[in-house]
């Protein structure tokens, strides 16, 4: 009987590291681990990196097969700053994703600039989530702290590093930083915020080996260590996503995107033009504020999150973290047109659905910069955390219009990543082995009738609320 084959996915994210043991034949999953990571809620939003090093250990351990696996590969959460001293030890505590305090350096480089001008270098318009508006804070602000840093690093660049003392990334995360373009580094980019390339890694091609596992580590000494991604590209990946496919991503943020044959240059900021872990892009729109923001009006109010109820005026924009699309750090929450008569459950709903409608409203957008027809009747993926609640899955079928599919397999960034690590020894791409595992399978909840009068009352509330909300054009 031949010797089963087993790799490694791990999913490093904002709030936990998710590892996934699978058979590199079947896709079956063999062994799951989880720890968690802290983030601090101070002026921003931070994480030791070191940690994250820690909750892999653990993750992979919990799996079982850490000293047995054949490959792995990491996904990482998107656009976070990690800086190195010379010794590779953290400069200071990572900058992560959805800390907003970078907005006035975003803006500043759009300015200067110009948003064409950046969206044709870099394929995207920089919003304080980007790694070039964190370095330009940093710089500005903790300037000790950006002469010590020999080594800038995109969170699942950190991992693979210590997997395998390779200073590597790859194009689909590089693509999040605001300093790299089809042609590499952009250097007129990297020169106005003060970024010498040599402290970055170096860019791989999709589907090259990034190392082997070093000695006296959590995973068996020599294992091929796939070069990784970003969350959104793996998880592209674990779909086996074909292009022109949606997918609506429901976690600590919102995002939605498809894979696309022609590159994203979106000046009006919406659609990041992202690249993806093989050769084709992934145009995608990303919002701060999803189900924890949903969860804490929930709280407030003093019900449970499946607790809705239908009817009544109320619209909610639920900007508890600042707002990335539309791009509004300085946002608040925002409560209109409550009545007499407005329930708890009606206020719920309304979050849900002022959630829920700033991706959808994006979705037209990402489909188009990607060469995809809107129109198309390809089912929107349903994924992350959020995906199997019926709230969330009723709300986004209201509101788009379209079939609903909600794929039965977990951890789909993990799974993707596990996808890249099989591809190693394979040699198939890793989205090939994603569709022979059938990773997309599950069930469709048929397109029911859009509501078009609850998506004008929020798109009224939004555009009266621009000077409430920060939005920089009042």
């Amino acid at each position: 009987m031949p010797e089963q084959r087993v790799v490694i996915g791990v999913d490093s994210s904002t709030q936990s590291t998710k590892a996934l043991a699978v058979d590199l034949d079947t896709g079956a999953v063999l062994g799951r681990g989880r720890a968690p990571h802290t983030v601090s809620g101070g002026a921003g939003r931070e994480s030791d990196p070191g940690q994250w090093w820690a909750a892999f250990g653990q993750a992979v351990a919990a799996t079982g097969w850490a000293d047995r696996a054949a490959a792995v590969s990491i996904g990482g959460q998107q656009h976070g700053l990690v800086t190195l001293d010379a010794a590779g030890a953290p400069v200071r505590p990572a900058l992560l994703w959805n800390d907003v305090r970078s907005a006035p350096q975003a803006a500043e480089l759009r300015a200067e600039f110009g948003a064409e001008e950046l969206a044709r270098r870099t394929g995207s318009v920089p919003t304080a989530a980007f790694t070039a508006a964190k370095w330009a804070w940093l710089r500005a602000n903790e300037p000790a702290a950006a002469e010590r840093t020999a080594a800038v690093r995109l969170p699942h660049d950190f991992l693979t590093e210590r997997l395998t003392g390779e200073a590597v990334t790859d194009r689909g995360d590089a693509s999040g930083t605001g300093w790299w373009g089809p042609a590499g580094y952009d250097h007129a980019v990297l020169d106005r915020i003060g970024l010498d390339p040599a402290v970055l890694p170096q860019v791989l091609a999709p589907g090259a080996r990034a190392g082997t596992v070093r000695e006296g580590l959590p995973l068996r000494a020599g294992a091929l260590v796939a070069t990784g991604t970003g969350d959104n590209m793996a998880a592209a990946l674990g779909l086996g996503l074909l292009p022109g496919q949606p997918v609506l991503s429901l976690g600590t943020s919102g995002t939605v995107y498809a894979v696309g044959r022609t590159r994203p240059t979106d000046p009006s900021g919406t659609v990041a033009g992202f690249a993806d872990a093989l050769g084709d892009w992934l145009p995608l729109a990303c919002t701060l504020n999803c189900t924890l923001a949903v969860d804490r009006f929930a709280a407030l109010l003093g019900r449970d999150r499946e607790e809705v109820e239908a009817g009544g005026s109320a619209v909610v924009l639920p900007y508890l973290d600042g707002e990335r699309t539309p791009d509004r750090p300085a946002a608040s929450g925002l409560v209109h047109g409550l009545r007499q008569d407005t329930t708890p459950g009606q206020v719920l709903q309304a979050a849900y659905d002022g959630a829920a409608h700033a991706l959808l409203a994006a979705l037209d957008g990402v489909l188009r910069a990607g060469g995809a027809d809107p129109a198309g009747e390809e089912p929107l993926l349903l994924i992350g955390g959020g995906a199997r609640g019926r709230a969330w899955q009723q709300t986004v079928l209201r509101l788009s219009g379209r079939a609903v599919q909600v794929p039965e397999a977990e951890e789909l960034v993990a799974l993707g990543a596990a996808a890249q690590a099989a591809a190693l020894l394979t040699g198939e791409p890793a989205d090939t082995v994603a569709r022979r595992w059938r990773t997309a399978e599950g069930p469709v909840l048929e397109a029911v009738k859009r509501d078009e009068e609850a998506l004008e009352r929020i798109g009224d509330t939004l555009r009266r609320a621009g000077a409430l909300q920060g939005d920089p054009e009042q």
